[in-house]
């Protein structure tokens, strides 16, 4: 069998391992169905560095009004550093931007994009949840997409070229060392990359550009679910009917799951709001309670799946069990709220100073 030659980014560097024995890598990819999920399907991609960006800016035509852009980067070097004796990689951290026209995100990153190809400490993607589709090239420069019409991203792969191939061989595959543009001579960088100064070339300095410029927030990286088009459209219809004018009644479902695991998370760190902040992010679980009683079983099911760790941890940190903050009368629910029965044990100033105003410590 002929193999087709594959273009590692400059920033991957395989080891030297040559004979009978060595991996030969290919484009192409694999698909399979998500857990949990009807017709919607993680597509795995090895593609030549290449045409990686070419990729990336067609399937963005596919999102013809508005998306979402991802980052994934080492802010501070020092979480490249791995604790002596460690075997394990550092994790990078993560930003989401808001929802913002889609040519405005290609605009803004287009300067950028061969820079987060080719350096080996950056990924980066773009989605919409509503639409159900999502792409993202991993620092091991594996593409992965999402989606709920396999046939349509097939045929947008050939498109490219790139046919399915069982078994895929990916980086992760072989032995490989990653490398930053910054620790490449000026000689091994692509053309496109030899006229950058080194600040530039700094993926510290340009995915922190990339963040103010799109105003793009820290997502953790622990909640992982997926929501087909299908099932949103069920969710919408759901809360437009239950709760019209509710402030929560127009935000993405998916980001209402995303805030309750981060308002989770801030509470077990130290929450710095006051009480009108936390009780805010109170009712975020009470929109996610109105779903999960309106929705059908399954759907149910696999929403109430997705909080259960954020959940857990929450009812873990409640103390004061005994007393019960009022809840926000806007949503009528059936079951008992557990998130009001009880304050979370690591209380800023603040919330802490109003607790006191409110007689909560008196009771």
């Amino acid at each position: 069998m002929q193999i087709n030659h594959f273009e590692l980014p400059v920033g991957l560097r395989r080891w030297n391992h040559s004979g009978a024995g060595a991996l030969h890598q290919a484009e192409g990819f694999e698909f399979s169905l998500l857990d949990d999920c009807d017709n919607a399907y993680r597509f795995t991609v090895a593609a030549t560095a290449s045409k990686i960006g070419t990729i990336f800016s067609d399937f963005a035509t596919h999102l013809p009004e508005e998306a979402f852009f991802i980052l994934e980067f080492y802010p501070d070097e020092s979480l490249l550093l791995r604790p002596s004796g460690s075997t394990e990689r550092p994790a990078p951290c993560v930003f989401y931007s808001p929802y913002l026209p889609t040519e405005l995100i290609l605009r803004t990153i287009a300067p950028y994009l061969s820079r987060m190809v080719h350096d080996g400490f950056v990924g980066f993607g773009l989605a919409n949840n509503r639409k159900g589709l999502e792409f993202f090239c991993s620092e091991e420069k594996v593409l992965t997409f999402f989606t709920d019409n396999h046939l349509r991203l097939s045929t947008f792969l050939h498109k490219h070229r790139i046919t399915h191939r069982s078994p895929l061989i990916l980086s992760a595959d072989f032995g490989h060392d990653h490398v930053a543009l910054l620790g490449l001579p000026k000689k091994q960088l692509p053309a496109d990359l030899k006229r950058f100064s080194t600040s530039d070339l700094d993926s510290a300095q340009f995915c922190s550009d990339l963040v103010d410029m799109l105003d793009m927030y820290e997502v953790e990286e622990g909640l992982s679910f997926f929501l087909t088009r299908k099932e949103q459209e069920q969710i919408s219809e759901l809360v437009q009917a239950k709760i019209p004018d509710h402030e929560l009644a127009n935000f993405e479902f998916g980001g209402l799951l995303l805030d309750w695991s981060d308002f989770v998370n801030e509470c077990e760190d130290g929450f710095d709001g006051d009480l009108w902040e936390y009780r805010q992010g109170l009712k975020i679980r009470d929109a996610i309670q109105l779903v999960i009683e309106a929705a059908p079983d399954p759907l149910s099911d696999k929403i109430r799946n997705i909080v259960l760790e954020a959940d857990s941890d929450f009812q873990r940190i409640l103390t004061d069990n005994s007393k019960r903050l009022d809840p926000a009368g806007e949503m009528q629910l059936q079951n008992e709220r557990f998130w009001y029965q009880g304050i979370i044990k690591n209380q800023g100033t603040e919330l802490r100073r109003d607790l006191i105003r409110h007689g909560w410590f008196n009771r």
